[in-house]
């Protein structure tokens, strides 16, 4: 269950940042309240997943869902450039959280 919480946590983070630009600096409610509310969701989870997972492995993955979806959502919702070179860099974070859950384990 730790890690479904650390991943819903990570996907909280990536609607939080996409909730954040949305706002157009916290002059728009709508996206203002869905970044808060997208903050609330991803931090209680991430306390949740760091029951049982260490913090060392949950905030290393948390933190890298929350890079590469945000760089894929600004690609596709905000036309950001596509350029290879992000491409093979977001690849690298997806291998580095997959080593991550490989070697992390739960909390001794």
């Amino acid at each position: 269950m730790a890690w479904l919480f650390l991943i819903i946590s990570g996907l909280g983070e990536v609607s939080g940042v996409t909730f954040t630009k949305l706002s157009d600096g916290f002059r728009k409610w709508q996206g203002t309240v869905g970044a808060i509310l997208s903050g609330i969701v991803s931090f209680y989870c991430l306390s949740r997943a760091l029951q049982e997972i260490p913090i060392s492995t949950a905030y290393g993955i948390w933190t890298g869902i929350g890079s590469a979806g945000s760089v894929v959502l600004g690609m596709v919702l905000f036309r950001e450039s596509k350029d290879w070179r992000k491409l093979v860099f977001i690849g690298m974070i997806i291998v580095g959280v997959i080593g991550l859950k490989m070697v992390g384990g739960a909390a001794h």
